[in-house]
């Protein structure tokens, strides 16, 4: 009987060391695992961080190369305006120098033989104060050039811009004027100098006032 009892503990101690044995190799064996899991989570990591390193530096590049091209695009833009109303400038001066030059040849090159074509052009080329006192005294002014049968001939020497305000330019032209009349000898050129101020009227550039300068 007690032989009996003593290999039924036997056994039992055996079933327990198995059950033991059994539970830490099971144990070992998820260590292991979990081991083996946080390695592949830690490399998972370092790889996905790899590839966002490697991705924002050509995105970096790519981004601050659309920056560069922006900005010279703008720069560019910003000088050719520039440049644009330098030229735009350039040609309104050009215009006012050339509207004062052409009224100054009007006003000193008339010819008695088609005085009144003459003067016509040089209403054609005048508006405002100018334009009404012209106008007031253009038939007198006619019948004195028939009436001595008088030529002139002017010649602009020199042109400059006197001033410029919005629409409007004082223009400073130096002129020499040769007068000669029917059966006179022709007098000696005269050198005058006008201050003649150009408008802007309807998209046309014309002489609005004119006056003598010493």
């Amino acid at each position: 009987m007690a032989e009996l009892m003593l290999d039924h503990d036997v056994e039992d101690i055996q079933d327990a060391e198995s059950t033991e044995a059994a539970e830490d190799a099971a144990s070992l064996e998820a260590a292991e695992e979990g081991v083996g899991e946080s390695e592949l989570a830690d490399a998972t990591d370092a790889a996905a961080a790899q590839s966002r390193t490697q991705l924002v530096g050509p995105r970096h590049a790519m981004l601050c190369g659309l920056t560069a091209v922006v900005a010279l695009a703008v720069l560019v833009g910003w000088l050719g305006f520039r440049a644009y109303q330098s030229h735009e400038v350039q040609v309104q001066r050009s215009q006012y120098l050339q509207v004062a030059r052409q009224g100054a040849l009007n006003l000193t090159t008339i010819d008695w033989q088609h005085a009144d074509a003459d003067v016509h052009r040089i209403m054609d080329g005048a508006t405002g104060k100018f334009y009404d006192d012209f106008a007031q005294r253009s038939q007198p002014f006619i019948d004195l050039v028939n009436k001595f049968k008088s030529t002139s001939v002017g010649e602009v020497t020199e042109a400059g811009l006197e001033s410029e305000t919005g629409d409007t330019a004082q223009v400073l032209v130096a002129v020499t004027v040769q007068v000669s009349y029917a059966g006179v000898p022709d007098e000696i050129p005269r050198a005058w100098r006008m201050r003649m101020s150009v408008q802007k009227v309807d998209d046309q550039l014309k002489i609005s006032n004119v006056g003598f300068v010493p």
